[in-house]
């Protein structure tokens, strides 16, 4: 299950990477286009094209890290009673209504489905990712209506 999961990952970041990347090389296109070039001191179009291509670019190498990292990744398998990790697809219980969460290194925020779960991707910067980890099944978040159901 996991290594399908990680394949649909890897498919989504890349054709975000794709998408990017052909957005940043329009937008370098714009930027040096000398028909951009400022026709007065207010015309600000070049600059704005420049600031756009070159934030774009660093997003480019975001995704073009995590397409390595994820390429390389193997997400274990977690027994039931086992803590919970990277790379631990979590299930969790809110007011009746299943949630499920892959902690994973890079790439947090992301969403995927699978079957029929709809899985958001969880990375280190998350304060739920922090909270998550260390714990097991049966658990429930402090404070929060959190319950953790399922661990693999």
């Amino acid at each position: 299950m996991k290594s399908a999961i990680l394949d649909i990952i890897r498919s989504e970041l890349l054709a975000q990477f794709e998408r990017l990347s052909q957005a940043a090389c329009e937008a370098h296109a714009a930027a040096t286009d000398p028909g951009s070039k400022a026709e007065s001191k207010y015309d600000t179009r070049n600059l704005e094209a420049s600031y756009l291509a070159s934030g774009q670019a660093r997003q480019v190498d975001e995704l073009a890290e995590a397409v390595r990292i994820f390429d390389a990744l193997v997400l274990p398998n977690y027994a039931a009673d086992a803590r919970i990790d990277v790379g631990a697809l979590v299930e969790v219980s809110s007011h009746g209504e299943f949630l499920h969460f892959l902690l994973v290194p890079i790439s947090g925020g992301l969403e995927i489905s699978y079957l029929a779960m709809e899985i958001t991707l969880l990375s280190p910067a998350s304060d739920l990712y922090r909270k998550l980890l260390g714990m097991r099944v049966g658990e429930s978040l402090e404070g929060s209506p959190l319950r953790i159901v399922g661990l693999t």
